[in-house]
């Protein structure tokens, strides 16, 4: 049973999604949380010393697309 999904799709410049991705590492490498603010609402999630990653990338004519998903 899902309790929470929140999706957000945004179109930034490269520089600025490498920032986000780069924060994430940083608090993923520091701490055992990470902490995000969606629509008002701040979460903040525990995160264990081991995490799944997958990766996953699809390439079509019109549209490339990466997916990195951490689960725990």
């Amino acid at each position: 049973m899902e309790l929470l999904e929140i999706e957000q799709t945004e179109t930034l410049r490269r520089e600025e999604v490498a920032e986000r991705l780069r924060a994430l590492a940083d608090a993923l490498s520091r701490h055992n949380e990470v902490e995000f603010d969606r629509g008002g609402t701040h979460f903040r999630l525990r995160v264990p010393d081991e995490v799944k990653v997958k990766v996953e990338l699809e390439v079509e004519d019109d549209e490339t697309e990466l997916e990195i998903e951490l689960s725990w």
